[in-house]
């Protein structure tokens, strides 16, 4: 199995195609039933951290796109105001 280690300095947004990218690998070859149970249960480890990665990144972009729309609807109640 080739581990991609997964840089702390890079966002969670930023890794989440990558981390995406790795699970579809990872499912594929688990699918094909080729690994060893050892090599199994370390995808399946793997597959769980970056799960972990992904839903923290959907839950950044989830803040973001809450903040953008509160900053739009400020925007648009000062333009009525004025």
């Amino acid at each position: 199995m080739t581990k991609k280690k997964t840089s702390s300095k890079k966002p969670a947004i930023a890794m989440f195609e990558e981390s995406i990218q790795e699970l579809e690998s990872l499912v594929e070859q688990m699918e094909h039933g080729q690994l060893s149970l050892d090599e199994t249960l370390q995808h399946f480890e793997r597959g769980v951290k970056l799960t972990g990665l992904c839903q923290k990144a959907l839950e950044q972009a989830e803040q973001r796109v809450q903040t953008l729309q509160a900053k739009a609807e400020l925007s648009v109640q000062n333009a009525e105001e004025e």
